[in-house]
């Protein structure tokens, strides 16, 4: 699949959204966070979002503390980081070293506290960096203004972390980040032909370090496998056959997965197509309604089938009436 100029515009982008990506929230003064009560046990774990989720981050439980930095640290940062605007970052940072005092021997996990707190300053420097990138007129999507903020970005770190720590949990997504832009800025160059940016592109694709590569074609390794699947339903496969045409291109794990999703998306397929024809016959029988009684009615039914979550859903499948 060839590299749209698009797919370059969110990549680099992205690099802007990390910038500013707590937003505002990071500049909100603390509040300690709030106790349930008992009558009311809090059934979601840590906040709402990340129930059914799996926190991000492979760290060993027997690194030493001179080996906790590192990006897979960064990813289990950012996981529960996400949840910043549900929750006070007080209660995240609190949630986020129960985790490592789990996970890792006692000075591993104090050297992990201390690389926490550096690193939720580091975030809250990087809001002043948005800021500050806003005011310059830097904020917008040319790779100037992308590369700008990057190198922005990386001496706030410098004020935050040692040479040798950046180098461990930064390195991955820097080289992605400047992979890039490298592209953004192939693809703004007026003085290169179409020609010319294919055979740019091409070099880059080459020069591209191998993991970065895999992690480059990953998504488009699924988006093949999705279509290999719909073909062979097509011609007759069963779900056993396709199973193993996934396991065998990825892992069995991952095609117990893929079939997981297949066989919830086929249960809400089923539940949509229910509601719609019990809906239709509603509207049939009761005839002529005044507004406010057919949305009552219709609520009824939402409420008797859908969760509120799901509920949410539902403008998207019902018809235009």
């Amino acid at each position: 699949m060839p590299i749209t100029k698009r797919g370059l515009l969110i990549g680099a982008a992205a690099l802007g959204a990390a910038v500013a990506w707590f937003g505002l929230q990071w500049l909100q003064p603390e509040h300690p966070p709030q106790t349930p009560p008992q009558a009311a046990p809090d059934l979601f774990p840590f906040v709402r979002s990340l129930q059914g989720t799996v926190p991000d981050g492979r760290i060993d439980s027997t690194l030493a503390a001179e080996q906790v930095a590192s990006a897979e640290l960064v990813r289990l940062f950012d996981y529960y980081l996400s949840a910043v605007g549900e929750t006070p970052v007080d209660a995240i940072r609190a949630e986020i070293e129960r985790e490592l005092g789990q996970r890792l021997k006692p000075e591993a996990a104090a050297e992990a506290r201390r690389l926490l707190a550096r690193y939720i300053d580091y975030k809250r420097a990087l809001v002043e960096v948005e800021k500050s990138a806003q005011a310059n007129a830097q904020a917008g999507g040319s790779a100037q203004a992308v590369r700008a903020r990057f190198a922005q970005m990386q001496e706030a770190r410098r004020h935050h972390f040692s040479e040798r720590e950046m180098q461990a949990m930064f390195a991955d997504s820097d080289a992605t980040d400047l992979d890039a832009i490298a592209r953004l800025e192939v693809m703004q160059d007026a003085d290169l032909t179409e020609e010319q940016k294919r055979e740019r592109l091409a070099q880059l694709d080459a020069a591209l370090p191998a993991p970065l590569r895999e992690a480059r074609e990953a998504p488009l390794r699924v988006v093949r496998l999705e279509e290999a699947a719909q073909k062979m339903r097509a011609q007759g496969a069963s779900e056993d056959d396709i199973y193993r045409m996934r396991a065998a291109a990825l892992s069995p794990e991952a095609a117990a997965r893929m079939a997981q999703v297949d066989r919830e998306e086929q249960e809400w397929a089923g539940r949509i197509a229910a509601y719609l024809a019990e809906r239709k016959r509603l509207l049939a029988a009761a005839g002529p309604l005044a507004a406010e009684e057919r949305d009552g009615m219709l609520a009824q039914l939402r409420q008797a089938r859908f969760s509120p979550e799901e509920q949410r859903r539902l403008p998207a499948y019902e018809p235009q009436d």
